[in-house]
This record gives C-alpha cells, sequence and structure tokens, in this order.
C-alpha cells in the first residue's frame, strides 16, 4: 500500500508590493506618520488658540482646509469650543443696520503731457473727423475751429460739422487749466486730434487762438447775382398769384399803359381784378408815349413784387407790331356808353350786338371787372386810352352770347393791389336773343 504525502496547504495571497512586518521599509512609512501626525497636531494647537483668542469665518475656512488636506486626523481633532456671546450685546448687534458711506468723487485726470508729433492728417482724414457717425480711431495733426465750452471744469471744443450736427472734442496738454477762461470764444486749436468716438474725441492742445463772437465786423452783404430767368420762370411772372419774390433779367411782352406819370407793362388778364402789371423804370425812353396803348417788348431785371406785379428795369424796349383782334367791330352794332349810367332800369341788347363802356381813371388807379363775370358776358378787349392831359380812360368791350340779365360790377382799384378798391359802380345788362 502506497505510502500518501502530506498535503501542504496554501498560502495566503499578499498584495504586491507589500511590506512584511518588520521590514525596514515598514519601518519607513511608521516614521513618516509620526512626523505628519506631529505637524497635523501642532497646526490644531495654533487652531484653537486662534479659535479662543477671535473666532472669525476666516479660522473656520482654514480648519475646513486643513480638514480636506488629512482627513483622518480631522476626524479625531476636537472642534474648538466658541466662547460664549453677550446675550445683550449679540442682540445690539443684530439690530443695528449698516450704513454705506459714499466715497469721495476723485478729480478727473488731466493730460499735462504733450505727446510726441504725429503725421499729419490728410483732407479726407480730416473730412471723415467731421463726419459724424464716421471716422472712429482716426487720428494726426490738424487744426480745429469752434466754440470753447465747460464742463465738469474741463474745456470743450464744440464744433458743427457735416449735415449741422454738434462734435466736441475734449481739449488737453499744458494748456488745459488755462483755456476754460476763454468759454463761449471762437477757439482755434492745432495739435494731435484723434476721434476716440462717433461725435467727438481729443485735441492735445500745441497752439491755439481765442477770439470773442461778438469782436468779429459784420459781414458786408454782398450784391445778388443777377440770373437769366427761364421760361418757365418768365410764366410764372407773367401770371396771376404766381411767381412772387422772384428777380432776374428777362424779357417780357405786354400792353403799354401809363398810370399818372409812370409807364406800366400790363402783362396778363387786362381789365379783370387779376391783372399783372409792372411799372417801367430804368432807361424807358419817354418817347414812347406815342405808343400807347401798344403791345411792347422790354428787357431788363424784373422783379415781382407781389402776385400782381412790380417792377422793370428797363435796358431796351422795342414796339411790336399789333395783335390781330379775335373779332372786327366793323361788322358789329356797337352800343358805345360813356361812363355807367346810375342803376335803374336794365341796359338792354341783343345776341349778335357789341358793348363798349368807357369809365376815366385816376392815378394810380384802374377799373376793372371779377374774371367770372368777365367771362360770363364776354369781354373782348379792356384798352387804355390816353388823354393829352389829365388821366387816361378805360374801355371795356362786350359781345354778350347768352341771353339773360347780368350785373357788372366797376371796381376802382389800385394798380399793383386789386384788393384795395376805392369805388365801386354797377350796370344791369339784359341780353335778348
Amino acid at each position: 500500500m502506497p505510502l500518501l504525502k502530506p498535503v501542504a496547504k496554501p498560502k495566503p495571497k499578499t498584495k504586491s508590493g507589500a511590506a512584511k512586518p518588520g521590514s525596514r521599509k515598514n519601518e519607513a512609512r511608521l516614521g513618516l506618520l509620526k512626523k505628519a501626525s506631529a505637524k497635523v497636531a501642532k497646526a490644531a494647537a495654533k487652531l484653537v488658540k486662534s479659535a479662543a483668542k477671535s473666532p472669525s469665518k476666516a479660522t473656520s475656512s482654514k480648519a475646513s482646509k486643513s480638514a480636506a488636506k488629512h482627513p483622518a486626523h480631522a476626524a479625531v481633532r476636537p472642534a474648538p469650543p466658541s466662547p460664549p456671546a453677550h446675550p445683550a450685546r449679540s442682540t445690539h448687534k443684530a439690530s443695528a443696520t449698516p450704513v454705506l458711506l459714499r466715497a469721495p468723487e476723485k478729480p478727473r485726470p488731466r493730460a499735462t503731457k504733450l505727446p510726441p508729433v504725429g503725421e499729419p492728417l490728410t483732407k479726407r482724414e480730416l473730412e471723415q473727423i467731421l463726419t459724424p457717425a464716421a471716422g472712429r480711431g482716426v487720428g494726426g495733426e490738424g487744426s480745429l475751429k469752434g466754440r470753447l465750452v465747460v464742463k465738469d471744469a474741463m474745456p470743450y471744443l464744440h464744433i458743427i460739422g457735416r449735415d449741422k450736427r454738434e462734435l466736441v472734442f475734449l481739449l488737453q496738454g499744458p494748456d488745459q487749466e488755462v483755456l476754460p477762461a476763454y468759454v463761449d470764444h471762437k477757439v482755434s486749436v492745432t495739435g494731435l486730434i484723434k476721434k476716440t468716438h462717433n461725435y467727438g474725441g481729443t485735441v492735445d492742445v500745441r497752439k491755439y487762438a481765442a477770439k470773442r463772437a461778438d469782436a468779429e465786423p459784420a459781414a458786408e452783404p454782398q450784391a445778388e447775382k443777377l440770373r437769366f430767368l427761364s421760361p418757365g420762370e418768365v410764366e410764372q411772372i407773367g401770371s396771376a398769384g404766381m411767381g412772387a419774390g422772384m428777380r432776374g433779367f428777362a424779357s417780357v411782352r405786354g400792353a403799354l399803359e401809363m398810370s399818372g406819370e409812370d409807364f406800366i407793362l400790363v402783362v396778363s388778364n387786362a381789365g379783370t381784378r387779376q391783372q399783372v402789371t409792372f411799372r417801367l423804370g430804368g432807361k424807358m425812353p419817354r418817347s414812347f408815349r406815342k405808343n400807347i396803348g401798344q403791345p411792347v417788348q422790354v428787357i431788363g431785371v424784373v422783379h415781382k413784387e407781389s402776385g400782381w406785379g412790380g417792377t422793370v428795369e428797363v435796358e431796351g424796349a422795342e414796339v411790336r407790331p399789333g395783335d390781330a383782334r379775335s373779332m372786327s367791330r366793323e361788322a358789329l352794332e356797337v352800343l358805345e356808353l360813356e361812363g355807367v349810367p346810375d342803376e335803374g332800369t336794365p341796359l338792354e341788347i341783343r345776341i349778335g350786338q357789341g358793348l363798349a363802356v368807357r369809365i376815366p381813371e385816376r392815378a394810380g388807379y384802374t377799373w376793372a371787372v371779377e374774371p367770372t363775370v368777365a367771362k360770363r358776358i364776354g369781354l373782348r378787349e379792356a384798352n387804355f386810352i390816353a388823354a393829352t392831359s389829365g388821366p387816361g380812360t378805360r374801355e371795356f368791350f362786350f359781345t354778350p352770347r347768352n341771353p339773360g340779365q347780368y350785373d357788372v360790377d366797376f371796381f376802382l382799384a389800385k394798380v399793383f393791389a386789386p384788393a384795395q378798391v376805392a369805388r365801386t359802380q354797377r350796370l344791369t345788362v339784359a341780353v335778348r336773343a
């Protein structure tokens, strides 16, 4: 019978690198732990002493940090005893509200040193600086002019830039203390210009010149340059109620008349209260008295003072051939009246028959009828008949076309202000078929 060998007991597994008891490696570790515990004990003692003197959040934060570093020792470390607070004192501190004190404002820094001379600004860059909302960051040596204003004891240059918008530049440099004395003066500065934002910047002033706003002499009025009026503007001058205030060199045509000793030119709407009339002056020949009532072309400086006329400084005048009449009187039976009869029985007239009414005028005034009435009763002509002495006579020539009874009002109004009426006469006309 074979002999049985004794079975060896399995050895317990050990961690790799674990030190055997009683080895040098284990003794070294125990020495390190003893040193660490001694250091932690010293730190804990210091914390306890500081907490006993003045407990604060900083001490607790340090203790928490130390506990985080050494959790094993922090578990056995006793908590530092907190000193008992006096109940009355603690209640007083809890009820007190903190008072916020505002620190005094510091004076704004002043730039007293000038920077080195930079590159001069180009014309394009200067235009960008003077344009609002453009040229931000552009800088260089140049000059600016404007009005000096003071804000927070600092001098600023107020400039009217492009599009009539405002720009403000802070003036810096050694003269910063002196410049506020020139407030509301016109100031010209030369130096380093920097546009720091869209509507201004800074200027390091190297030179400046100040002048009072009221010290400048008044600008001499410049003579207005005359120009030739266009055909459209000439048409406006001849239209009633239009072109008031227009002035220029033009050629105008109309009927030559007289008002007292003055020549006048009736351009349009003759005989109505919308008549446009110009007084002729300048080099108007006096020999034109024999051409009264004829068409005349005048050239000169025309000034329409109101909607119904003005003046013409004549440079040259020329008589034009008369316009062909729209209707010949030779084939018509014409009823002529010298003056307007008193209101009473209507004046009877047949269709196809003409009516001529002559009324004497006086200097500075002219006879006229309403435009609507003139159209309704068929006003054909309103002629001025000159007299050998004294004022002339105005002749109205009608050719009624529609039967009915009409009231025709004649107004003696001022030549250049038809709204100002001095006298009124009424003529009642009964048109028969």
